[in-house]
């Protein structure tokens, strides 16, 4: 796999300008998938940016991302551009009149936004499937899907497009395609970075997050786009007290996940953490789903009743059906649905009061067949986000991390935190990188 030149390259005295032409030239590769990747290039933005990075640099003034290559989801606000979020029903709408302000971050923090990554439509799949914009292979076998709904994002970091992305999460939207695709994808908790500018999905379950080749460039751009500093504290993991959590978390996983799991745990154990088997009262009433569904559900009709009701024949066929779910589903039930969840957030906080995070495979399986996908969406989608969405609904901050070998097919490892503690979780995933020689 072809990866883009890292923050150590910058400072080894490799230009931004170059570092943009690296990543177009990557991009422009007809055998690629940039086509698939990227809905909208800004070239020419991204080498005036660049040249610009690197006037300053010059004069001895350095930007805290310096020139870090950086796309962006389809469904964040550019001024002057109609955000779409992969999905024809959205096409025509009117330019927005300003930028997300996680796209203001980004740019004053000194990173070169490269371009608008595609999605499955609307975000509503971890399948990653888009009818309409058509589906990026993934870069460890193009006959398999990237996942989604941030497809195009973990792509373009995994095929050395980008340095970093930003994504969405709302079961697990990050976190599944960067497992998927073998990078490192963080669901923050969800106050941590600004909503405001993106289109939503589900505004209880929502966070924006980012992706990289390693888990300090995810926290940069992450730092970025929170406006907070995530500082170096744990060197080893050494004394880590890691869970692993009772039920199905580890029930049907495949040979590769299952091997790849098992021996990132042994060289964790073999560097001083202690692992161990608990149950977790907060999370026993979230593997069935049904809590994750209702919110979600309501939320997302409540968005787009309107828009289906004038141009609900061009949505994508499978999501306006999940879509409509949610007319069906009483106040009532989304009310306690609500304050179910608020009750097991404060049940989680307490559980995790002696466990430093939570560790369990990010995904059960390797990434399925465009075909599996196409046969039953339905059924992929459900296993893909069983182990990711339950920490949606408790507000977690959660971070995957890649554990196969040369040769595999990728697997994440997911570590996670409580609500609030994502400085913590950073810490601890570098340390956990650090002793997994990733």
């Amino acid at each position: 796999m072809t990866h883009s030149l890292s923050l150590s390259d910058v400072a080894q005295g490799t230009s931004i300008r170059d570092r943009v032409e690296h990543c177009l030239a990557h991009i422009a590769d007809p055998s690629g998938e940039g086509a698939r990747t990227f809905l909208t290039l800004w070239d020419e933005q991204a080498r005036a940016a660049a040249d610009g990075l690197d006037a300053l640099r010059r004069i001895g003034y350095r930007t805290p991302l310096d020139g870090l290559n950086v796309s962006v989801k389809d469904l964040l606000d550019v001024k002057g551009e109609v955000t779409r979020a992969a999905a024809r029903p959205l096409v025509g709408g009117a330019p927005a009149r300003a930028d997300a302000p996680v796209v203001t971050r980004l740019k004053q923090s000194g990173a070169v936004l490269i371009g608008r990554t595609n999605m499955t439509p609307f975000a509503y799949s971890v399948v990653g499937l888009n009818s309409h914009f058509g589906t990026p292979g993934n870069p460890a076998d193009p006959g398999r899907t990237p996942g989604g709904s941030s497809s195009g994002a973990a792509v373009s970091v995994a095929a050395g497009m980008v340095d970093a992305a930003v994504g969405s999460d709302t079961v697990g939207s990050i976190r599944v395609p960067a497992a998927l695709c073998g990078v490192v994808g963080m669901k923050p908790t969800q106050r941590l970075v600004p909503l405001e500018g993106a289109i939503p999905l589900s505004t209880t379950l929502d966070s924006i997050g980012s992706l990289a080749h390693s888990v300090e460039d995810c926290a940069r751009v992450l730092a970025a786009m929170a406006g907070e500093a995530f500082p170096v504290r744990r060197l080893h993991a050494e004394g880590l007290r890691l869970a692993l959590p009772h039920g199905v978390f580890l029930d049907g996983l495949d040979a590769v996940v299952a091997s790849a799991f098992e021996r990132a745990c042994r060289k964790l154990s073999g560097g001083g953490a202690f692992i161990r088997t608990r149950s977790f009262e907060a999370l026993a009433p979230l593997t069935a789903g049904d809590l994750m569904r209702t919110i979600q559900s309501v939320e997302a009709f409540a968005y787009h009743e309107a828009l289906i009701a004038r141009s609900g024949e061009i949505y994508d066929t499978r999501i306006r059906a999940r879509i409509l779910l949610g007319r069906d589903i009483s106040a009532a039930d989304y009310a306690r649905a609500l304050l179910r969840r608020a009750e097991l957030i404060s049940v989680f906080a307490r559980e995790m009061g002696d466990v430093d995070a939570v560790i369990l495979p990010t995904v059960p399986v390797v990434a399925p067949t465009f075909a599996e996908c196409e046969a039953d969406e339905d059924g992929v989608r459900t296993r893909l986000l069983r182990n990711t969405a339950p920490f949606n609904v408790l507000d977690a901050c959660a971070l995957t991390l890649p554990i196969h070998e040369p040769g595999e097919l990728p697997v994440g490892l997911m570590l996670v935190a409580p609500s609030g503690h994502d400085a913590r979780l950073i810490d601890i995933a570098r340390a956990v990188e650090t002793e997994l020689h990733i």
